[in-house]
């Protein structure tokens, strides 16, 4: 394929890998080998070969092998960067901290798992290393844990604003972007340094792998990154390549779809958040929705920032609301037919959970949904009946 050619994100998911295996299969097999027959040595043999995407490059799994070489390569390609692939996203997390050594972590709210990988690092660390305000004063060697859109909530924040604000004083901002997958959001426009996703989500797609990815700028940072996945052993495995592999072909037809239902359902709900108790909104019962949080509902900010213009391709398909009662939060996930009460996002069928069996700090009252490719009328249908449903459940 013509590196000279613009070629759309639709056929590189489909296409991005042409040229990095030697075999004539379509669908890739997966390899179980851990070991490859080694090559007769020749003047330009060295180490440094190691990892490339060149299935005569092979030595050992834990290095590189065909399917995960494909992966990467796709993935480097959507992106606009240089990928490496872990064998979950909290695998991802921990050594983005290994790489950048940072002598201060910013960070406010986001993924509760994120904030235990941070804890974990810092365990192992003999000099004090602070963890402050995404809105506090920053200095040289800070590095900003941004996450927009923001887990559970579903709102956004400003990536350039937090990108000049650490840049300023030499330090590096890595994005958290697991809400916010290409096509809707390339965070590399905005000044993002690195570029982290959690692929059990929307990479995935189907709820049936762990996966986690960092992709940074250049070739000579993702073979740092590469380097130390080697010696920290925390690759993906084969299967989970292979299933990854699978699930990028078709992400350009999931991710926009359920960020258009996902943004719908947002605005229908809000639509009910005003209607006083005894009346209804399109069948919600009035009074029960207290708050619906969501990218499309943020306008402009006092800054100037409007999500609309981060989010290119559309808003997240993952945000929470509040109910009035805990006994209602607590049901709504058991009352749902098409909703599955389960805990993750980004797969293809909707999921709904009360956060707070997730994650202790949040509200109990919050209710966070992920939104599939099912047909948002039925969805919303399901949601009707489900508020009915728990409407007259007795208080706790």
């Amino acid at each position: 394929m013509s590196s000279e050619r613009s070629v759309r994100m639709s056929t590189q998911l489909v296409h991005g890998d042409h040229g990095v295996s030697s075999e004539r299969e379509v669908a890739p097999s997966i390899s179980v080998t851990s070991t490859f027959r080694a090559k007769v040595p020749t003047d330009d043999s060295n180490a440094e070969n190691l990892g490339a995407m060149n299935p005569d490059l092979h030595v050992y799994s834990r290095y590189s092998q065909n399917v995960s070489s494909r992966v990467e390569q796709v993935l480097n390609k959507v992106n606009h960067g240089h990928s490496v692939t872990y064998a979950s996203g909290l695998a991802a997390a921990y050594s983005a901290l290994v790489h950048y050594k940072p002598k201060r972590i910013a960070i406010t709210k986001g993924y509760m798992g994120c904030h235990g990988s941070i804890a974990v690092y810092l365990k192992g660390r003999f000099e004090d290393t602070p963890v402050i305000d995404l809105d506090d004063e920053y200095q040289e060697g800070d590095l900003c844990w941004l996450e927009s859109p923001l887990n559970p909530t579903g709102v956004s924040r400003d990536i350039k604003y937090y990108a000049d604000k650490v840049h300023a004083v030499g330090g590096k901002l890595l994005i958290d972007s697991t809400f916010g997958p290409p096509p809707l959001q390339y965070p590399f426009k905005w000044g993002a340094d690195c570029v982290f996703h959690s692929g059990t989500k929307y990479f995935g797609g189907h709820s049936d792998l762990l996966c986690g990815i960092l992709i940074v700028k250049s070739a000579e940072e993702r073979q740092e990154l590469w380097h130390d996945r080697t010696y920290m052993g925390n690759m993906m495995g084969s299967l989970e390549s292979w299933l990854l592999l699978r699930s990028l072909r078709t992400l350009h037809l999931r991710v926009p779809r359920q960020s258009a239902s996902g943004t719908e359902l947002a605005q229908w709900l809000n639509n009910a958040v005003n209607i006083p108790v005894g009346q209804e909104y399109d069948g919600i019962p009035g009074g029960m929705i207290t708050k619906v949080w969501h990218s499309s509902l943020q306008g402009t900010d006092s800054r100037g920032f409007n999500p609309a213009a981060q989010m290119e391709g559309g808003y997240n398909a993952a945000f929470s609301f509040l109910l009035s009662k805990v006994e209602h939060a607590k049901m709504l996930p058991h009352s749902l037919d098409y909703f599955v009460p389960a805990t993750s996002l980004g797969g293809v069928e909707s999921l709904v959970e009360q956060r707070v069996n997730s994650d202790p700090k949040e509200d109990p009252l919050l209710v966070r949904i992920s939104v599939g490719v099912e047909d948002v009328e039925d969805l919303k249908d399901d949601l009707r009946q489900g508020f009915q449903k728990v409407l007259n459940i007795s208080p706790l």
